[in-house]
């Protein structure tokens, strides 16, 4: 892949998970995905329809898939995130996030709705991981492409993933002119 396009398609870089699990670590996590929904809403609002439908990068979503695509990750996650506190070690399944953004609602709906289901599971998100003592962050699922993934690598991921796919429209954007 050549340096342009993977500056297009991880413009924060690569996940990567460093292992820290200290409080102060996880309250900055916490708070960067609750902040998720507000950074999304910004970097979409005065968008047309044209513009939400154009892809951040060759061969890449659009920037309303991008939108309904954290959305679904999110729900996915909070359902993990549960999993994980309520049973020991659960299996998940994985989702398909390329056929997922191409059903209907990925495609034509508004990025409201999407927008509004980040604001509520990241409210939700948010109270629940500020209530868990810190031992919860190692309790973690089972998942079929990585295995063994604990609470506080989860968080470590959706804290980067909001950022990631914000960055996705707001480099459009700018290149754009928008």
């Amino acid at each position: 892949m050549s340096d342009e396009l993977e500056q297009l398609k991880y413009p924060i870089g690569q996940f990567q998970y460093d292992g820290e699990t200290n409080a102060e670590t996880r309250l900055s996590r916490i708070e960067e995905l609750s902040e998720t929904a507000s950074r999304l809403r910004r970097a979409v609002e005065g968008l047309s329809d044209e513009q939400l439908d154009t892809p951040y990068r060759p061969g890449g979503w659009t920037v309303r898939q991008v939108v309904h695509h954290v959305a679904d990750a999110s729900m996915n996650g909070f359902t993990r995130t549960k999993l994980a506190l309520t049973e020991e070690q659960p299996s998940i399944k994985a989702f398909e996030e390329n056929e997922w953004v191409k059903l209907y609602d990925s495609n034509m709906m508004p990025v409201e709705s999407s927008l509004k289901i980040l604001e509520g599971i990241h409210e939700r998100m948010d109270a629940l991981l500020r209530s868990l003592p810190a031992e919860s962050f190692s309790r973690g699922f089972l998942h079929p492409a990585s295995g063994f993934n604990a609470l506080d690598r989860l968080l470590a991921y959706f804290s980067w993933h909001g950022k990631h796919h914000t960055a996705h429209i707001t480099s459009l954007r700018s290149r754009n002119g928008w």
